[in-house]
């Protein structure tokens, strides 16, 4: 299966025109940006793999895209987690309830084994049939799907009229971004980020973990941003969002990432911008019930 060539639309959102690579199309329950990461196991030749063994939230988007690439290979997938909540536990919802659909093995550590999931990892020897993936794809495997992504956007670019391009996405790992700009830096075109998941300085950690040093361009904030935490401003961001493109864009990261665009763009004249959709949309059933509850 060769998941690729996403359409591109044109969009405007307040007072800035972009293109949108519509990853979140790429496959009905294989997409975004999880699915460009873990694209090179849809052809995984190591034939005594029969079980994916990853770690990371229950609620979190890599859990489903694993859950789907294993239900696609044949495969069982183990997903560790620290707990699960009883509230969830009870009445499944967004990637957790898509996953347990799809066969996933979630397995809560702390009950469990009476450990976290960092303690519980860091004692395990995976035997030949498993094939453990990071958390978050932050992992060389992602590269392969990556680039692909950024070869696609060069060929849609030289069908364009001439011009200064910027590509766009959030950061959780920074996965993605690091290797888009690795393959775009030597056709002049810049790729901008900003950090989701921890600070600038945690994201420049990931990236040099991977072994690379030439990085992306981190927008900054100038106010700490907490991941997970809910913040009004951004869901009435991406109310809006939604409105004026007619897209449905993930609520995690996407509006951290336009908030930043929507400081940064006005400085950047006569450029085009092309952004990354994200796909993970099922997060967003269960991330808009919070904002309701805590917006009345």
């Amino acid at each position: 299966m060769k998941l690729q060539h996403s359409p591109i639309t044109q969009h405007q959102f307040k007072d800035i025109a972009f293109y949108l690579k519509r990853d979140d199309l790429l496959h009905p329950q294989f997409s975004g940006n999880k699915a460009r990461k873990f694209m090179s196991l849809l052809n995984w030749q190591d034939a005594k793999i029969d079980t994916l063994v990853g770690h990371g939230s229950p609620q979190a988007n890599s859990l489903y895209s694993m859950a789907a690439l294993a239900n696609l290979r044949h495969w069982k997938l183990d997903f560790y987690v620290d707990h699960i909540p009883s509230w969830l536990a009870e009445n499944p919802i967004g990637n957790y309830r898509a996953a347990l659909t799809l066969g996933a093995n979630i397995i809560a550590t702390r009950p469990t084994y009476g450990c976290s999931v960092a303690d519980y990892l860091s004692t395990q020897q995976w035997s030949e049939n498993q094939l453990f993936v990071p958390e978050g794809g932050r992992s060389p495997i992602a590269q392969l799907g990556v680039e692909q992504l950024a070869q696609e956007i060069l060929i849609w670019k030289e069908q364009q009229p001439a011009a200064d391009w910027v590509v766009a996405l959030p950061s959780g790992t920074g996965t993605t971004a690091l290797y888009l700009h690795q393959t775009l830096k030597e056709h002049h075109i810049e790729v901008v980020t900003c950090a989701c998941v921890g600070g600038d300085e945690y994201l420049k950690q990931q990236w040099i973990s991977l072994g690379e040093h030439a990085h992306p361009t981190i927008l900054s904030g100038t106010t700490k941003h907490q991941f997970g935490q809910l913040y009004p401003d951004q869901y009435q961001l991406w109310q809006a969002l939604g409105q004026q493109t007619d897209v449905e864009f993930e609520l995690l990261y996407d509006p951290l990432m336009w908030q930043r665009l929507l400081t940064w763009w006005p400085t950047q004249k006569g450029r085009n911008l092309l952004y990354i959709h994200q796909g993970g949309l099922l997060g967003n059933e269960s991330m808009v019930p919070r904002y309701h509850r805590q917006m009345g």
